[in-house]
């Protein structure tokens, strides 16, 4: 009976893993969201995983057997619960599968600040500084650039962590 389990990838080789796994005739699914960063200066719109390095797949354990598919080129191993690799909630995939660039997900980086604007940290080890806003960095943290003892330092922050001035 076929079952989603989740991979482990080895770094930035989910994309070797599913044309490996493909091959193999196992269903593989990775969600991804469309991200504007800077390329050699230029805004461009790129599409990254939503979870890096973590990768879903559908098959039959008894017709591939969780070895084959733990020592397909990219993939570092199973998720797993003890001995056997954790079987995933096909409803979780479905909704993933659905909502994969919805408004909703593309309206949350968009809410972010634009590069080059300033900004004040309201917590954590920087709170008080004010900062130049550089680039997302994941979902959920920003780089900023603060001024230490002189110096422009690149800094990672969280997003709940900045207000604008």
């Amino acid at each position: 009976m076929k079952d989603w389990y989740l991979l482990y990838c080895k770094r930035s080789e989910q994309e070797r893993a599913v044309i490996n796994l493909d091959r193999q005739g196992v269903e593989c699914y990775y969600p991804q969201v469309t991200v504007e960063k800077i390329v050699r200066g230029k805004r461009v719109t790129a599409f990254e995983p939503l979870f890096p390095s973590y990768m879903f797949v559908y098959f039959d354990p008894e017709s591939i057997s969780y070895t084959t598919v733990r020592s397909t080129r990219g993939v570092a191993d199973f998720i797993r619960q003890g001995a056997r690799p954790q079987t995933v909630n096909p409803d979780l995939i479905y909704s993933l599968m659905i909502n994969e660039d919805s408004e909703e997900q593309q309206s949350k980086l968009s809410d972010l600040p634009k590069p080059g604007e300033t900004l004040k940290l309201t917590q954590g080890q920087f709170k008080g500084i004010e900062a130049i806003y550089q680039e997302p960095d994941g979902e959920k943290r920003s780089f900023m650039l603060i001024n230490l003892l002189g110096k422009p330092v690149k800094v990672s922050v969280q997003n709940e962590d900045l207000v604008k001035k």
